[in-house]
């Protein structure tokens, strides 16, 4: 038989996202993510802002990994995207705190930004399913995913809670240096739906328990290209996915070369995106209300839990 060494490959030239960069991060090479195969997390304790079937009133268990392959220029998190922050463990320390969490109350182990990790995470995974984890798994991503790598995650992952950012190319090569991001997302949110299948929720609690839950992040001054992310995720799977919309943009530095973005989102703006979305008749979703757009609902990466 054959061995399939398809794993040595991708850790000697790594092409895990849509990047491909090629670097030896298993040497030490950093890649565009920022990091090399060394396990880093910044964050794992209950989360209580994510969606409501997603939190609950005991908490997500989010674990946020450090660096980030999309690098978006307004990012919220962008402390540990840039893979600044955080703290080397092992594959073994995240099984346990998978663990952990799981004893605190979580809803599910939430796995933000993985996908530079996606091989360790997996180990953790399996180790900790052998030693008693049974909550759902979410994994949290940009949606700059390969379908290849997503894959490797088919029988891992309960929920997937992917952003889908733009559907216009020249937004997407502006905010995220990534033109073809539209594309990519559009194949990797595919590939998520065939895995898990339509939203499933627990009759007796609503938290979900499989499926896929696709958020949306508003821009000011770029509702058209929203209300187009809306149309296509509607017609494309209508009732099988939630579409979360959200109103919480914070520009937390000043956009110099990107006057545009350095505001916070209007009113009507968000209104505009909510009705647009009822009126082509979506249905199951979330959409935010009150005053979201601050940074006190962006954690502190500290290294909490680790």
């Amino acid at each position: 038989m054959m061995k399939d060494n398809t794993n040595k490959r991708m850790e000697m030239n790594c092409n895990l996202c849509p990047r491909n960069c090629g670097v030896n991060r298993a040497c030490g090479q950093i890649g565009v993510c920022g990091q090399t195969d060394r396990l880093r997390v910044a964050r794992a304790a209950l989360h209580f802002w994510e969606e409501p079937c997603i939190s609950g009133e005991m908490g997500s268990g989010a674990v946020f990994f450090s660096g980030c392959s999309l690098h978006c220029v307004y990012c919220q998190n962008s402390s540990i995207a840039k893979g600044g922050v955080g703290k080397e463990i092992s594959v073994s320390r995240l099984a346990e705190k998978f663990l952990e969490l799981q004893a605190q109350g979580a809803n599910n182990i939430n796995l933000v930004t993985a996908g530079h990790f996606v091989m360790q995470v997996i180990a953790a995974l399996e180790q900790a399913k052998a030693e008693g984890l049974r909550i759902p798994v979410v994994y949290n991503t940009s949606s700059y995913e390969h379908v290849e790598t997503l894959r490797r995650l088919e029988g891992y992952v309960d929920i997937y809670l992917p952003d889908f950012k733009y559907m216009d190319e020249a937004l997407a090569e502006r905010y995220s240096h990534a033109k073809d991001y539209p594309a990519v997302a559009k194949a990797a949110i595919a590939e998520m739906v065939r895995q898990t299948g339509p939203v499933r929720l627990r009759e007796e609690t609503g938290l979900a328990e499989r499926g896929t839950i696709v958020r949306h992040l508003v821009l000011p001054g770029h509702t058209e290209d929203s209300q187009k992310i809306l149309f296509y995720l509607h017609q494309t799977y209508g009732d099988d996915i939630y579409v979360s919309i959200m109103n919480q943009y914070t520009p937390l530095a000043p956009l110099r070369e990107y006057p545009e973005l350095n505001r916070r989102l209007t009113e009507a703006e968000y209104d505009a995106v909510v009705d647009y979305a009822i009126e082509i008749g979506i249905e199951n979703g979330f959409i935010q209300e009150g005053e979201t757009a601050k940074e006190s609902f962006i954690p502190s990466f500290d290294c909490e839990g680790i």
